[in-house]
């Protein structure tokens, strides 16, 4: 496929499946836009083979990561969305570390369905979604990178345990929990005990939303620090996505029976809010 359709097909996966992320990207310079998208795709489509196809998963994660990597070496790709991917790498000087720590972390998701403990889940949230952050920020650039690289890792933490807490119903489907068992243990609780109608579960969900407010905290700081043009597009992603969690706090800790979003309205507003907020002014934590 010629460059400028992986563009758009990375595009595309970005506005069909992350749709909160996606209007938050409306509001960087449209040439960072597309490197935006191509980071998102490479993410969305390892993520879309883990989750979403029934057979032959890890020949095909392999498979695709031996693809990207031949790219990586200069080799010619024959693949939907690699060679946007490829080239936003070129244009930044990524590091390629980071994506591979990320397809580490992809695999195990075909072997690992749950976690003893909250640093095990951070070691796999390490590489789902802290080098996310790290992957970023040379998009969005920096007046500070180094000050600026660990409130990006904090952010990908936030926002991965975030969707976490959201997605407890759509993951038991799936056949994971990815809240850990000790945090299960504190509060009387096994991973059968996880479903609509249990109120033992309420505390447990407050508890792990305390612990992602804690990782918008950590993040907070790293905001002012980007470049101004960058700071209206992450500010929005860092309040929508926090505003998932009074959401779920709003439906009395309910994660079965509604799925929690932020309503249009209140996205709209936010976007606009950020839009026109000084460069440099801290977020509210």
């Amino acid at each position: 496929m010629d460059l400028a359709g992986a563009y758009e097909r990375c595009r595309v996966l970005h506005k069909q499946h992350g749709r909160t992320y996606y209007l938050a990207t409306r509001l960087l310079p449209a040439w960072k836009r597309r490197h935006v998208h191509a980071l998102y795709g490479f993410t969305r489509y390892a993520d879309e083979i883990v989750d979403r196809t029934e057979d032959r998963k890890a020949e095909r994660l392999t498979e695709w990561s031996e693809r990207f990597v031949a790219g990586l070496r200069g080799e010619k790709v024959d693949d939907p969305l690699l060679p946007a991917v490829l080239h936003t790498i070129a244009v930044f000087d990524l590091d390629v570390d980071d994506f591979a720590t990320f397809l580490r972390s992809m695999a195990m998701d075909l072997t690992i369905t749950s976690y003893d403990t909250y640093h095990d889940l951070l070691e796999y949230m390490d590489g789902s979604a802290a080098v996310i952050g790290t992957m970023m920020l040379p998009i969005l650039g920096s007046t500070d990178p180094a000050a600026a690289r660990e409130p990006a890792r904090q952010l990908g933490f936030a926002f991965q345990l975030t969707n976490f807490i959201r997605d407890i119903a759509e993951d038991l489907e799936r056949g994971r929990v990815y809240l850990p068992r000790e945090d299960l243990d504190r509060f009387g609780l096994t991973p059968d005990d996880l479903k609509p109608g249990n109120p033992k579960v309420k505390p447990l969900i407050a508890y792990e939303v305390s612990r992602a407010r804690e990782h918008y905290r950590l993040a907070a700081p790293g905001i002012p620090l980007l470049e101004p043009a960058s700071q209206a597009c992450m500010r929005t992603a860092y309040l929508l996505y926090g505003g998932i969690l009074a959401e779920v706090e709003a439906n009395d800790h309910d994660v079965f029976t509604r799925r929690a979003t932020v309503p249009n309205s209140r996205r709209a507003a936010v976007a606009v809010r950020s839009l026109l907020t000084r460069p440099g002014t801290p977020v509210a934590a």
